[in-house]
């Protein structure tokens, strides 16, 4: 059976609400936002085509990049920390790739415990996120 790769929530605010309750929880636990992609604007302007509101966020907490990286320079290539977000239902849905899942794909224990932190810590941020259906 296939490990899960990533932590969901459907969200019980719009698509831009959304987006900026996830940066501020993001930054509760150290993290900043390094990358932002539009893709319904980057589909659109590249290929014509009508698309939801999803955004790809790219999300970076320095100390653990840094521990992460000293660790193993190839590491560079799983950065920074991925969260989809789109429109969805009314609502939105976020999704955050699991640092555990994706760390398994270099092979270095090492960064287990690194991955581990980063994990616990994207736990919290989507716990502090207005889900769908929670009071």
């Amino acid at each position: 059976m296939a490990r899960d790769y990533a932590f969901r929530a459907a969200l019980d605010v719009p698509y831009k609400e959304a987006l900026k309750k996830i940066e501020a929880a993001l930054k509760t636990e150290g993290f900043g936002i390094l990358t932002s992609v539009d893709m319904q604007a980057t589909l659109k302007e590249k290929l014509g085509a009508q698309f939801r509101k999803y955004g790809i966020l790219g999300a970076c907490n320095p100390p653990l990049a840094q521990k992460a990286l000293a660790q193993d320079l190839e590491v560079g290539l799983v950065l920074p920390c991925t969260i989809v977000v789109y429109e969805d239902d009314g609502g939105s849905f976020v999704s955050i790739a699991d640092p555990m899942a994706v760390v398994e794909l270099l092979g270095n224990a090492a960064l287990r415990p690194i991955a581990q932190e980063a994990q616990a810590k994207l736990k919290r941020v989507l716990k502090a996120l207005p889900e769908r259906g929670r009071p």
